[in-house]
């Protein structure tokens, strides 16, 4: 079970990496805000951060 955690933990650190690098800060502020959120519970500041990334990621295509 731990291994599991820590795989996770690694993926996770591995996508933000990844997104404050294609991204740039605003990626990674849309990410924090999406994690946050969701871990809060708080549909606002979790649509908020979906919004950005979203974005983000349409300019970019």
């Amino acid at each position: 079970m731990p291994f599991i955690a820590i795989a996770v933990a690694a993926l996770a650190m591995g996508f933000e990496q990844l997104v404050q690098w294609r991204y740039g800060p605003m990626g990674l502020i849309a990410f924090v805000a999406l994690t946050v959120g969701i871990k809060a519970r708080n549909t606002v500041i979790s649509g908020i951060g979906a919004v950005i990334l979203v974005m983000l990621f349409a300019q970019s295509g």
